[in-house]
């Protein structure tokens, strides 16, 4: 390829993604539900996936699970709801590891969560209540 040949394509595929760099921009962003918050899609699939292995992999779990993810996401932004989901995954981790999570801070956004996720199973109609509680 000639040097000429070379600038030309280079020139060429700079035209090109200016337009497409600037497309992101000008996308419509997706609001968030009112009255809520706007979680990430596969931070939402993660807690389905994770409420129907808890609560079993009937049909109908799926839209009591996504219930749940939703009344969640109308109470609590999405970084604090990893955070809380955390502390409380993890409360019962033993030994030095889980100390961690056993301090005062910690032991209350596991309560905040457990309070919130028991509430949201009732509304949600997963009677387990067993299981939002071990979370």
């Amino acid at each position: 390829m000639t040097l000429r040949c070379r600038t030309l394509a280079v020139c060429a595929c700079i035209a090109l993604a200016v337009p497409l760099a600037r497309a992101d921009d000008d996308a419509p962003k997706a609001p968030a539900p009112a009255g809520g918050y706007n979680y990430p899609t596969q931070g939402r699939v993660e807690y389905v996936l994770s409420c129907m292995d808890d609560n079993g992999h009937d049909f109908a779990n799926v839209y009591k699970c996504s219930c749940v993810i939703d009344k969640m996401a109308t109470a609590l932004p999405y970084d604090e709801f990893v955070n809380q989901s955390t502390f409380a995954k993890y409360a019962t981790l033993g030994g030095e590891g889980g100390s961690e999570f056993r301090v005062d801070h910690a032991k209350a956004q596991t309560k905040k969560f457990r309070a919130l996720q028991t509430n949201a199973y009732r509304s949600c109609g997963l009677g387990n209540d067993r299981t939002a509680a071990s979370k």
